[in-house]
């Protein structure tokens, strides 16, 4: 089964362009910056408790690598559902970490900020195809 969810292609200056989704967490709408290079999807730690039915992060004893950073503190929280579009996943751990850097540059540059990042853990699971032609995203699950 294939599901196909649009993406808005946003220009970053006049450098390239990022991938933005829209996406639900726990039945509330969020924003999601589609990213092959990133190992794993995460969420920003500030704002992911706006949409969990727990405030719980807890703690990894395993420092994350990414974001312009070497290394940094990451947390986990459940996720009862993440939707994709159509496209549902139930019962996602997911990993939070400190974005605030990222979003602080979104703003300078007057784009609106998000809430994580869509990475390939979940790209690759579910073999994900990125089609800048018809700017959507597609994922597959099996039967």
């Amino acid at each position: 089964m294939i599901t196909k969810i649009p993406f808005k292609l946003i220009k970053i200056e006049d450098s390239g362009y990022h991938l933005l989704i829209e996406a639900k967490i726990n039945n509330k709408t969020t924003y999601l910056l589609i990213d092959t290079g990133a190992s794993k999807t995460v969420f920003d730690a500030s704002r992911i408790i706006n949409y969990t039915d727990s405030e719980d992060l807890t703690d990894n004893e395993i420092l994350s690598a990414g974001l312009g950073t070497n290394t940094m503190q990451s947390k986990s929280i459940f996720i009862k559902t993440l939707k994709i579009g159509e496209f549902e996943i139930n019962n996602y751990n997911a990993i939070a970490i400190d974005m605030q850097h990222v979003n602080e540059s979104y703003e300078k540059l007057g784009l609106a900020a998000f809430d994580g990042v869509l990475g390939c853990d979940i790209l690759y699971k579910y073999k994900a195809s990125i089609d800048f032609k018809t700017k959507y995203l597609k994922l597959r699950k099996r039967k």
